[in-house]
Protein backbone atom coordinates (compact mmCIF):
# COMPACT_ATOMS: atom_id res chain seq x y z
CA UNK A 1 0.00 0.00 0.00
CA UNK A 2 1.42 3.43 -0.96
CA UNK A 3 -0.84 5.27 1.63
CA UNK A 4 -2.48 4.43 4.77
CA UNK A 5 -5.12 6.83 6.59
CA UNK A 6 -4.91 6.43 10.83
CA UNK A 7 -7.69 7.79 12.66
CA UNK A 8 -6.50 7.83 16.39
CA UNK A 9 -8.45 9.35 19.41
CA UNK A 10 -7.72 8.73 22.98
CA UNK A 11 -9.53 10.15 26.31
CA UNK A 12 -9.91 9.99 30.00
CA UNK A 13 -12.64 10.00 32.43
CA UNK A 14 -12.21 13.09 34.88
CA UNK A 15 -8.64 14.65 33.05
CA UNK A 16 -7.19 13.01 34.71
CA UNK A 17 -8.24 10.01 35.11
CA UNK A 18 -9.12 6.61 33.92
CA UNK A 19 -7.77 6.35 30.14
CA UNK A 20 -7.68 4.86 26.71
CA UNK A 21 -7.52 4.93 23.37
CA UNK A 22 -9.13 4.05 19.98
CA UNK A 23 -7.12 3.37 16.40
CA UNK A 24 -8.91 2.81 12.96
CA UNK A 25 -7.00 1.97 10.12
CA UNK A 26 -7.69 2.56 6.61
CA UNK A 27 -6.61 1.95 3.10
CA UNK A 28 -6.40 4.16 0.35
CA UNK A 29 -9.55 3.40 -0.89
CA UNK A 30 -11.01 4.03 2.94
CA UNK A 31 -11.54 -0.01 3.80
CA UNK A 32 -10.88 -0.47 7.10
CA UNK A 33 -8.04 -3.09 7.61
CA UNK A 34 -7.25 -2.85 11.21
CA UNK A 35 -8.77 -0.99 14.19
CA UNK A 36 -7.41 -1.52 17.94
CA UNK A 37 -8.03 -0.24 21.34
CA UNK A 38 -7.03 -0.29 24.96
CA UNK A 39 -7.10 0.81 28.18
CA UNK A 40 -3.57 2.96 29.30
CA UNK A 41 -4.47 3.44 32.86
CA UNK A 42 -4.62 6.79 34.93
CA UNK A 43 -3.64 9.80 32.22
CA UNK A 44 -4.56 12.80 31.00
CA UNK A 45 -6.54 13.42 27.97
CA UNK A 46 -3.56 14.96 26.15
CA UNK A 47 -1.28 11.81 27.16
CA UNK A 48 -4.10 9.74 25.62
CA UNK A 49 -4.08 11.55 22.60
CA UNK A 50 -0.42 10.39 21.73
CA UNK A 51 -0.21 7.09 23.03
CA UNK A 52 -3.48 6.58 20.52
CA UNK A 53 -1.03 8.22 17.97
CA UNK A 54 1.89 6.00 18.84
CA UNK A 55 0.10 3.40 18.23
CA UNK A 56 -1.91 4.12 15.44
CA UNK A 57 1.91 4.50 14.14
CA UNK A 58 2.26 0.57 15.04
CA UNK A 59 -0.18 -0.68 13.47
CA UNK A 60 0.36 1.68 10.15
CA UNK A 61 4.03 0.01 10.01
CA UNK A 62 2.50 -3.43 9.67
CA UNK A 63 0.76 -2.19 6.19
CA UNK A 64 3.39 0.29 4.63
CA UNK A 65 6.50 2.35 4.69
CA UNK A 66 5.28 4.57 2.70
CA UNK A 67 2.91 7.36 3.17
CA UNK A 68 1.25 7.73 6.70
CA UNK A 69 -1.78 9.51 6.94
CA UNK A 70 -2.75 10.40 10.75
CA UNK A 71 -6.06 12.07 11.33
CA UNK A 72 -6.65 13.23 14.65
CA UNK A 73 -9.61 15.77 16.49
CA UNK A 74 -6.67 16.65 18.98
CA UNK A 75 -5.18 20.63 17.84
CA UNK A 76 -2.48 20.59 20.46
CA UNK A 77 -0.99 17.24 18.92
CA UNK A 78 -1.10 18.00 15.22
CA UNK A 79 0.39 21.55 16.09
CA UNK A 80 2.92 20.16 18.44
CA UNK A 81 4.01 17.38 15.76
CA UNK A 82 4.19 20.16 12.76
CA UNK A 83 6.34 22.48 14.86
CA UNK A 84 3.40 25.13 15.24
CA UNK A 85 3.31 24.98 18.64
CA UNK A 86 6.11 24.74 21.74
CA UNK A 87 5.96 21.53 24.09
CA UNK A 88 5.69 22.78 27.30
CA UNK A 89 5.18 20.29 29.52
CA UNK A 90 7.79 17.42 30.06
CA UNK A 91 5.73 14.06 29.43
CA UNK A 92 4.32 15.53 26.57
CA UNK A 93 7.96 16.32 25.02
CA UNK A 94 9.00 12.39 26.07
CA UNK A 95 5.68 11.33 24.00
CA UNK A 96 6.46 13.43 20.98
CA UNK A 97 10.27 11.98 21.04
CA UNK A 98 8.29 8.90 20.80
CA UNK A 99 6.38 9.95 17.88
CA UNK A 100 9.58 11.14 16.31
CA UNK A 101 10.99 7.72 16.49
CA UNK A 102 7.86 6.20 15.37
CA UNK A 103 7.81 8.43 11.71
CA UNK A 104 11.40 6.83 11.29
CA UNK A 105 10.19 3.46 8.70
CA UNK A 106 7.64 6.21 6.44
CA UNK A 107 8.98 7.99 3.81
CA UNK A 108 6.29 10.51 4.72
CA UNK A 109 3.92 11.70 8.06
CA UNK A 110 1.20 13.82 7.63
CA UNK A 111 -0.75 15.26 10.17
CA UNK A 112 -4.10 16.27 9.93
CA UNK A 113 -6.95 18.13 12.62
CA UNK A 114 -10.55 17.11 11.57
CA UNK A 115 -13.42 17.78 14.03
CA UNK A 116 -15.01 15.21 16.23
CA UNK A 117 -17.64 15.00 14.34
CA UNK A 118 -15.82 12.69 11.76
CA UNK A 119 -17.05 8.98 11.26
CA UNK A 120 -13.66 7.66 11.34
CA UNK A 121 -13.01 9.92 14.48
CA UNK A 122 -16.38 8.67 15.74
CA UNK A 123 -15.15 5.18 15.46
CA UNK A 124 -12.16 5.40 17.18
CA UNK A 125 -13.75 7.44 20.11
CA UNK A 126 -16.29 4.60 19.97
CA UNK A 127 -13.78 2.38 20.57
CA UNK A 128 -11.37 4.04 23.16
CA UNK A 129 -15.13 3.86 25.13
CA UNK A 130 -15.87 0.48 25.03
CA UNK A 131 -12.52 -0.17 26.36
CA UNK A 132 -13.21 2.14 29.65
CA UNK A 133 -16.60 0.14 29.68
CA UNK A 134 -15.19 -2.90 29.75
CA UNK A 135 -16.38 -3.98 26.51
Amino acid sequence: MNIVKVFTDGGSRGNPGPGAIGVIILDEQNNEIEKFKECIGHTTNNRAEYCALIKGLDLAAKHTRDTVSCHLDSELVVKQMEGAWRLKNNELRNLFSEVKDKERPFKKVIYTHVRRTNPSIQKADKLLNEALDGR
